[in-house]
């Protein structure tokens, strides 16, 4: 039975208006497959530079003649139609014959719900119901997303957190539920960052190259139950962040790549649409419709998934013309300069936009250049994201820790060169899945020295992580310090928590992320310069830090970082006042793993001078450990 024109059509003029100016921003309620129960389902696609468009699909059997869609008589390039026979759950796609060069091809839908299960490569028809229990967590999510709020983010790639004890594979969204929900609370983190969830083809590009910007990938289930796995979080009280990657997308025929016989959502000009490196197409920001598109499907995450966060993946190479090219390999822009101005534009208008109609939610910006103000407001000329991850600091971080501490004196500007730009941009500070893939080693693999003291320089890592401005960022398997670095075909190393010196570190973590969340001042000022102090970051000899952080009221937090093995006994260290000052953590304490040295609790601070203060601390520094003291007063 051919498609029935002109029945339950959803398209409007506005819609139309809209979408061609590039301001359309929920695209998704009129494009795509829309099913209208026992009627049957309306068809809706993008393709201006077809001769003829068809839905072919398992209620047609798969013909490419029997199902023609219409083209509007608007000129919008939108072909659309309904079909009777077409029902949830069925495979479908648009056979697209262009007017061009006697191109064809079976396409998938660019606004699809959900896919097939790789390696097949339809879409499906599908449904967005799901009855939420959320409630409470949306009402107040705004306080625990505010950039002054705590942020300790466990990042995970969903198929390798854990797998199945009977068969090795990949856990389903449903079944993952309760399981990683329950580690994360008891963890102590505050959100989840999930590498991309989006369709992919290819299972080892982690997500980031995708094909389905409106759909889960159908790995691990329907979009019902993610939306089971991210309630379940919110019920615990933790957000959700999800990886987007707006910048490029894979060449595979059934997905968005030369989708009508012509470069439609990338730039014709490889030099500007083909990325060499990662081997897939860049999006062409200058056009209204692509933009939209994207858009679109940032706020279909955020409004039907409840995302709390996009992190958004590469922006780097969205912002810069030559990035990752040789001279003569790209175009400049029509001022001469490399910088992206249709990027530029576009991220602006993603940003406003997500902030206009989601003020309670965040957009992170994974950029790792010294591009200024990606994080600062559009309207004083910054890109409008909230928060940036600092490459700089993890680099510059993971380099010092992985010297041996014999050495680490003349290195010691690589702890200290972080604070002359830490207020710059709202900073995540990310020890992310890319430092412990292809070669990097894990966390506890970076380390120098024997076992007792990479155990120990990984417990001292996390403390200045946890302890430095700026939100924190940890990958899966960091927490307990895993041996092997990350295999995304395998799950995490969970029997190593059986071992005491693992399970030291996972319970510090947790202790770290307990003490964190209760003080103020490790979070509150992280982007302002008045909520850190250097007591001494001087003394390179020794290889020690001494800072503050304080809160807006005032209350501060002393740590003393020790990057030695070698003990220091009557370490003096400059306070801003008298009294008692509590010894809050100790990641050198015995349950930590460590050897059990430390100051008893507390210390007085005695009416002698130091770093420029009035009073001062003689603490007993373990080795290569950090410690965290509050004065007593601030307990009352």
């Amino acid at each position: 039975m051919a498609c029935v024109e002109g029945q339950a059509a959803l398209l409007t003029e506005q819609d139309l208006y809209y979408f061609r100016e590039g301001t359309h921003s929920r695209l998704y309620r009129v494009l795509g497959a829309h099913p209208r129960g026992e009627e049957g389902t309306h068809f809706a696609v993008w393709a201006p530079n077809a001769e003829s468009v068809t839905v072919i699909g398992d209620w047609n059997g798969w013909d490419r003649d029997r199902e023609p869609l219409s083209p509007r008589p608007d000129g919008s390039g939108i072909w659309e139609a309904f079909s009777p026979e077409a029902r949830l759950g069925a495979r479908y796609k648009y056979h697209v014959r262009s007017r061009y060069r006697g191109y064809s091809a079976d396409k998938g839908d660019p606004f699809a719900f959900q896919w097939e299960t790789p390696p097949g490569t339809a879409s499906r028809i599908a449904s967005l119901d799901y009855d939420w229990g959320d409630a409470d967590w949306m009402a107040a999510r705004g306080a625990a997303n505010a950039l002054a709020a705590p942020w300790s983010i466990y990042e995970v790639h969903l198929g390798s957190w854990s797998r199945s004890d009977r068969d090795g594979r990949p856990l389903s969204y449903r079944t993952i539920a309760e399981p990683l929900a329950d580690y994360v609370a008891g963890a102590g983190f505050t959100h989840v960052e999930f590498l991309p969830l989006m369709e992919h083809p290819f299972y080892g590009s982690w997500g980031y190259q995708s094909v389905g910007y409106f759909a889960p990938t159908a790995r691990y289930g329907a979009p019902a139950d993610l939306m089971y796995l991210i309630d379940v979080l919110h019920r615990r009280g933790i957000g959700v962040i999800l990886d987007w990657v707006p910048s490029h997308f894979p060449g595979d025929e059934h997905g968005l790549a030369y989708f009508d016989g012509t470069h439609l959502f990338e730039h014709e000009d490889p030099r500007q649409g083909f990325h060499p490196d990662w081997g897939s197409y860049l999006f062409n920001y200058s056009r209204n419709e692509v933009r939209a598109f994207l858009v679109s499907s940032a706020l279909f995450w955020l409004e039907h998934y409840h995302a709390d966060a996009l992190r958004v993946d590469a922006v780097a190479s969205m912002l810069y013309l030559d990035y990752g090219r040789k001279e003569g390999e790209w175009v400049p822009n029509r001022y001469g300069g490399r910088e992206n101005l249709a990027a530029m534009d576009f991220l602006r208008q993603l940003n406003s936009t997500t902030y206009r109609e989601y003020p309670d939610t965040q957009m992170i910006a994974e950029e790792s250049t010294a591009w200024p103000m990606v994080s600062r407001p559009v309207e004083v000329g910054g890109l409008g994201f909230g928060m940036k991850w600092n490459m700089g600091w993890m680099h510059d971080t993971l380099a010092y820790m992985s010297t041996d501490p014999l050495y680490r004196k003349y290195h010691h500007q690589r702890l200290t060169f972080g604070l002359w730009y830490a207020f710059t941009e709202n900073f995540v500070l990310p020890l992310s899945h890319d430092e412990v893939v292809y070669g990097k080693g894990s966390l506890l693999r970076k380390m120098p020295g024997d076992d007792w003291q990479r155990f120990a320089n990984l417990r001292c890592l996390l403390g200045f992580l946890y302890t430095h401005p700026g939100k924190k960022l940890l990958f899966m398997g960091g927490e307990f310090g895993q041996w092997s670095e990350w295999d995304h075909e395998a799950g995490l190393e969970w029997s190593l928590l059986e071992l005491p010196a693992h399970a030291g570190v996972r319970r510090w973590v947790e202790d770290l992320n307990r003490v964190y969340r209760a003080e103020p001042s490790l979070w509150q000022r992280d982007f302002d310069p008045s909520g850190f102090e250097w007591v001494d970051c001087n003394d390179s000899e020794s290889s020690v830090l001494s800072y503050l952080r304080r809160d807006a009221a005032g209350r501060e937090t002393l740590v003393v970082a020790n990057f030695t093995p070698v003990p220091r006994q009557s370490y003096q260290v400059g306070v801003p006042r008298g009294g008692y000052w509590r010894e809050l953590l100790n990641s050198d304490a015995r349950e930590y793993g460590g050897s059990g040295q430390g100051n008893l609790g507390g210390v007085d601070a005695a009416p002698t001078g130091a770093h420029g203060r009035y009073h001062s601390l003689a603490l007993t520094l373990p080795p290569l450990a950090v410690l965290l003291f509050r004065p007593a007063e601030a307990d009352e």
